[in-house]
């Protein structure tokens, strides 16, 4: 949000704040929710870069398509240990892998 938005907002008696701060959540679980986010929109950039289809990637990790769709969306039935194995499975590198958790922002 731009500050000017902000100011005017805040002037006008409104809270202004961000989604850890809605959902009160400390800042180890906002930075692991970013994390997974990460990692969930860099599976499905990895998959589409290998011109693969979901049906495809869960045939090679042995799952399902549907799996797959909520893996990518960042569903909370999904761990991050999935999100990863399947990326090595695509065949990402661990530099790859940081990278992507690296990343300035989630998609």
């Amino acid at each position: 949000m731009k500050a000017a938005k902000r100011k005017k907002l805040k002037a006008k008696g409104w809270k202004v704040g961000n989604t850890a701060d809605f959902l009160g959540l400390s800042d180890e679980e906002a930075a692991y929710i970013e994390m997974k986010l990460k990692l969930c929109n860099g599976l499905k950039n990895l998959r589409i870069k290998r011109h693969m289809t979901q049906e495809g990637l869960a045939k090679l990790i042995k799952s399902s398509q549907s799996r797959v769709a909520k893996m990518e969306t960042g569903d909370p039935s999904v761990s991050i240990d999935l999100v990863v194995k399947s990326m090595l499975a695509l065949g990402a590198t661990e530099k790859e892998i940081a990278k992507t958790i690296f990343k300035s922002k989630a998609a």
